[in-house]
């Protein structure tokens, strides 16, 4: 299906618009295609072959290609969030040969375009950024918040085998010397809903009150949690009544980095190091147990806990750390 690109080709650089680039919204078939422009990226940590289908169904999401004779040289998916304020940007791609020559920022203005024709209200585009933020990054975006990326992997045998020498296969909550002797609380949705939305109790553990799950940053809003309730989350605190620290895991799905790997994401919000470090185990037990192979498990949380957590994992679980100290950055700009 063809999209009318006269919103934007008047605003398209000359040279790619002698070049000429078309825009369309992207299909089932278009997946291969897909798949073979994006080969190695996000060092093989690519989210986008599990989720391809389900964002093709998202009411609020428009993912669109940009081609180049006939060729997919790049895609960009937008989805509005926020109660229709906010533009969140993902996904960004361009295939290798095409970098460096203004594609990306083209296809963001006609997206930007496009959404703005079909959400009038949209005020603000939000994206997720892990790179090295310059003064020209802000001048042009405003930091929202920003998080600490702690990127491990390990054969999920090995942790199985290493928590059990520790002590730690059986309950992880009752092996660990915490802040507080309280369980960690698996919530359902309702409860979801009534901790986040009907109480004042997550304002000062979110990070500027915002639930950033898997690189997706929320306000506290029930849209917004009819969003995240259809996802496949663990959602966990220490406590319903007074929450310390609450972290949201995925489930684990595959990547392609090869064959028997797995992608964990772990999102922890809050301070006390003994109650992350709680969670985390507790995350680890209940989602790699029944797995076979790889597992990279990235988490993010406040940056002051990154390095007693590195060092946890590393001469403690004895996990390979894949990098040294990153951020997750959430940025916005108003939509002109």
């Amino acid at each position: 299906m063809k999209i009318d690109t006269s919103l934007t080709m008047l605003q398209l650089p000359e040279a790619l618009s002698q070049a000429g680039l078309q825009f369309s919204v992207a299909t089932e078939e278009d997946f291969d295609e897909i798949m073979a422009m994006s080969q190695d990226i996000y060092g093989g940590l690519d989210y986008l072959p599990t989720r391809y289908t389900n964002w093709l169904q998202e009411t609020n999401r428009t993912v669109i290609l940009a081609r180049k004779q006939g060729k997919v040289i790049a895609l960009e998916s937008v989805c509005v969030i926020d109660d229709g304020e906010t533009m969140l940007v993902e996904g960004l791609r361009v295939a290798p040969q095409e970098r460096g020559k203004g594609v990306a920022g083209v296809l963001l203005r006609f997206c930007s375009e496009l959404v703005k024709t079909k959400y009038p209200d949209v005020k603000v585009t939000r994206l997720t950024r892990d790179d090295q933020l310059g003064p020209k990054d802000f001048q042009k975006y405003r930091l929202i918040t920003k998080q600490g990326i702690l990127l491990v992997r390990f054969r999920a045998e090995d942790l199985k085998l290493r928590l059990s020498e520790l002590g730690l296969s059986g309950d992880i909550q009752s092996s660990l010397s915490t802040s507080s002797n309280l369980p960690q609380v698996h919530l359902d949705p309702s409860a979801v809903q009534r901790l986040y939305l009907t109480t004042d109790l997550m304002q000062g553990i979110l990070p500027n009150a915002t639930i950033i799950q898997d690189w997706q940053p929320f306000k506290l809003l029930p849209s917004n949690m009819g969003i995240l309730l259809k996802k496949d989350i663990d959602w966990v605190v220490d406590d319903v009544s007074n929450p310390i620290v609450a972290s949201l895991c995925t489930f684990p799905f595959r990547v392609p980095i090869g064959d028997d790997w797995y992608y964990l994401n772990i999102d922890m919000f809050g301070k006390d190091l003994d109650l992350v470090r709680q969670q985390f185990l507790g995350h680890l037990q209940r989602h790699t147990a029944t797995l076979k192979g790889h597992v990279m498990c990235q988490m993010f949380l406040d940056p002051p806990l990154w390095k007693s957590m590195a060092e946890y994992c590393r001469n403690t679980l004895r996990v390979e750390l894949v990098k040294e100290y990153t951020e997750q950055c959430v940025v916005e700009s108003d939509v002109v």
